[in-house]
């Protein structure tokens, strides 16, 4: 049995905390582009629900213990900006439709957990080569 820390555990949780910031970040330039919406006049309006809520997600799954783990860390975070964007979101006027929480809620699916998802496979494919 080995008593070193897994490698996740011990290398830097920045560049996770980047990965999420840019899926939050992606989400919001795309849906204001797709809506025909001005980015400078929308874009602060429209992240910042979005951004809060991913970053109250990473204190409730204290994500920088594992960050790159897809249950529960990445669930957590994904669900936490899901729900919590979209209630700030209406909380401060920005507007609800179910169409727009189900796009939010793929969308970040994909991303947030996407690249976890593939950090996985590889880390399984690292384990599988260093076994043999």
């Amino acid at each position: 049995m080995s008593t070193t820390a897994p490698a996740s555990r011990t290398s830097p949780f920045w560049p996770a905390l980047v990965a999420d910031a840019v899926a939050v970040l992606v989400f919001t330039i795309v849906g204001i582009a797709s809506h025909d919406g001005s980015l400078t006049s929308a874009f602060g309006r429209v992240v910042w629900p979005f951004a809060l809520a991913a970053t109250i997600g990473w204190a409730v799954a204290r994500a920088w213990r594992d960050p790159a783990r897809v249950w529960p860390t990445g669930v957590i975070i994904w669900a936490v900006t899901v729900l919590g964007g979209l209630a700030l979101r209406g909380l401060s006027g920005g507007g609800l439709a179910w169409s727009f929480a189900l796009v939010t809620a793929i969308f970040l699916a994909i991303t947030m957990l996407g690249w976890r998802g593939l950090v996985a496979g590889i880390r399984r494919g690292q384990a599988r080569a260093a076994a043999s």
